[in-house]
């Protein structure tokens, strides 16, 4: 499996009775499509996994294959290790394309207990794992010489790379196997990941933007990179105001400001304040999207 480029981590809309609106989730997908995007990954850390229960989680899979002619990274992690397998078997009977694995949370595993934990998923299941790791929302990093030894035993086919650190995200393409796929976490390191030797980018702004952001990973992956800091540079204002809150709170708001499906994040999560909501308002008029 080979995927590269923008790939936006989708928002998962609600309906003002706070169900999962699969007729907006079903339009978001094909906006993002028809964007150019090259792959969609539902049911992360922009999708409010922490509070979909285990019925829309899959539900969301199966939309998400229903409707996409793209391929599917479905997010399937969890702190436990028998719950990750169950959600990344459904994503394969469901028929997403790999399963995205966030580093178990609260209960920091030592070395030992991530190498075990990703081995056994990937023994149990037949699909390739891409490794989430994001320290900031984990409380643990997963050093580069543990990402290597995963990569090069096979288990992992890539690294969704949220640590904000370049020298360890350099540290990964060069340790390992030359067809894994580093792939950005952070929209604003998108450029600098692919010149370092990522793959491409797991995209909040791909969810308003796809266009420009398929633009941005596409230009720097040709190595076009005076046209990719031009849209870095263009888009820049609006990476910085989706994190001005807790995401997905500002892009939930920004999907609903350009007609989106939305609804509200679901608690514990609130709407974003009036003062950002209106940073957020400025930052998309400049763009031209309202």
């Amino acid at each position: 499996m080979r995927i590269d480029g923008a790939i936006p981590a989708l928002i998962t809309p609600f309906t003002k009775k706070n169900e999962v609106d699969e007729a907006g989730l079903r339009r978001n997908i094909e906006f993002a499509i028809k964007g150019g995007v090259s792959a969609i990954c539902p049911c992360g850390t922009t999708g409010e996994s922490a509070t979909i229960s285990y019925a829309e989680h899959k539900k969301i899979i199966d939309i998400a294959v229903e409707v996409s002619d793209v391929p599917v990274i479905a997010g399937t992690g969890s702190n436990s290790t028998t719950e990750a397998i169950e959600l990344t078997q459904y994503a394969k009977d469901a028929g997403a394309d790999a399963a995205l694995l966030i580093t178990p949370y609260y209960n920091k595993p030592n070395r030992a207990g991530l190498l075990e934990h990703f081995k056994k998923i990937a023994s149990s299941v037949d699909i390739p794992l891409i490794l989430y790791n994001i320290p900031s929302r984990t409380g643990q990093n997963v050093e580069p010489n543990l990402i290597a030894e995963l990569a090069n035993a096979g288990v992992i086919a890539g690294v969704k790379e949220a640590s904000g650190n370049l020298v360890q995200v350099s540290k990964i393409v060069e340790t390992s196997p030359k067809e894994f796929m580093v792939i950005s976490g952070d929209d604003a390191l998108t450029l600098p990941i692919i010149a370092l030797g990522g793959k491409g980018v797991i995209s909040v702004a791909a969810n308003i933007v796809p266009g420009k952001m398929s633009a941005l990973a596409g230009a720097s992956l040709k190595g076009n990179f005076a046209e990719a800091r031009k849209i870095h540079y263009e888009l820049a204002p609006l990476f910085e105001v989706l994190f001005l809150e807790t995401n997905p709170v500002p892009v939930k708001k920004a999907a609903e400001m350009i007609g989106l499906a939305a609804g509200k994040p679901r608690l514990p999560l609130a709407e974003l304040s009036k003062d950002n909501e209106k940073k957020l308002e400025n930052v998309l008029k400049k763009l031209k999207l309202i």
